[in-house]
């Protein structure tokens, strides 16, 4: 078992590097740098730079590099001191950025996921047993529906009747009166108050590709000889599914763990920008639009990152829950 994690964590090390220099390249990929995109608002604005002072911006920058320095010198501080350099828009360490909301993100994720499984598992053993029941049929239709919905029109919607019908505030992860307010039991209540809505827009889409995968696994292991040898020997229906096609059908769909990880990060960047929420979302979609590369290659990075990590836990739980992977 150590030999088989301690295989996939040296795997994993390479892939890292790979990822680093994809998530770095696809940030220069956009004609023009950060510079370019603030002359062009400055001109906007009717005002003019000069090129000796657009030439010295970029030398201090380090703009006027080849790539393949800029990417040496943004790597090798991530390695030695952990530092991921400077926003250029904000003027900022990245590190310092993404720190103060990279904890409400994982937080924000971490919760997500539990709300899924939590949901999808039963409703899918529910719908594998009593195929083409009632429940059946809505639990499928509810999932195509939920995987149709767009994040943002679903958080749009979650918040108007929140809002309209029930009265609730919406928008954050905090009431304004605790938004600054150190933590205490009164926050933590507000903060419960808030995030299960955020919880609920981004995981339903994950939530209903998960019930399709749990349900279609466990009829796939119900049609198979060795339960109707089961049924046959006495064994109660609730022992036999808990003990047998429930476990196997859990397998694959804790492969899916790889994807939905950086699936549930990706909702939330969406639904952050629209529900306004304190997370690392907002902030990558304006370090995009203005061509800030350390900032924006650091978040990739790290959601590139949260992938492996997702894949490294999937194929741990597998080898823990299915003993031939581990002998392969």
């Amino acid at each position: 078992m150590l030999r088989y994690i301690a295989k996939r964590i040296v795997l994993a090390i390479p892939t890292l590097f790979a990822v680093s220099v994809v998530a770095f390249i696809i940030i220069q990929l956009p004609p023009g740098d950060y510079l370019t995109t603030l002359m062009a608002d400055w001109a906007s604005q009717g005002g003019a730079v000069e090129a000796g002072t657009v030439a010295a911006m970029r030398e201090r920058y380090g703009l006027d590099q080849p790539i393949y320095f800029q990417y040496y010198k943004w790597i090798a501080g991530i390695l030695t001191r952990g530092d991921f350099g400077i926003s250029f828009e904000l003027g900022k360490p990245v590190t310092e950025l993404i720190w103060n909301r990279l904890g409400f993100s994982l937080l924000l994720s971490l919760l997500t996921l539990c709300f899924v499984w939590a949901i999808a598992i039963p409703i899918g053993i529910l719908s594998a047993v009593r195929q083409y029941s009632i429940s059946d049929y809505t639990a499928t239709f509810l999932a195509f529906f939920f995987l149709a919905v767009p994040d943002f029109l679903m958080a749009l919607s979650a918040m108007y009747i929140m809002s309209a019908w029930f009265g609730q505030s919406v928008g954050g992860l905090f009431s304004p009166d605790y938004v600054d307010a150190p933590w205490s039991l009164g926050k933590l209540v507000d903060f419960a108050q808030h995030v299960w809505l955020p919880v609920v827009v981004i995981g339903l889409g994950s939530l209903a590709a998960l019930v399709r995968i749990m349900r279609a696994n466990l009829l796939d292991e119900l049609s198979k000889p060795y339960v109707t040898t089961a049924r046959a020997k006495g064994m109660s229906e609730l022992e036999l599914l808990l003990r047998y096609p429930v476990r196997l059908a859990l397998n694959p769909l804790i492969s899916t763990l790889g994807w939905i990880l950086p699936a549930v990060i990706s909702g939330e960047i969406i639904v952050s920008v629209v529900m306004s929420l304190p997370t690392t979302g907002p902030l990558l979609l304006r370090a995009l639009l203005a061509q800030d590369m350390y900032l924006a290659g650091s978040l990739i990075l790290l959601i590139s990152v949260l992938t492996i990590i997702g894949t490294l836990i999937s194929d741990i739980l597998l080898a823990i829950t299915d003993p031939r992977i581990r002998l392969q």
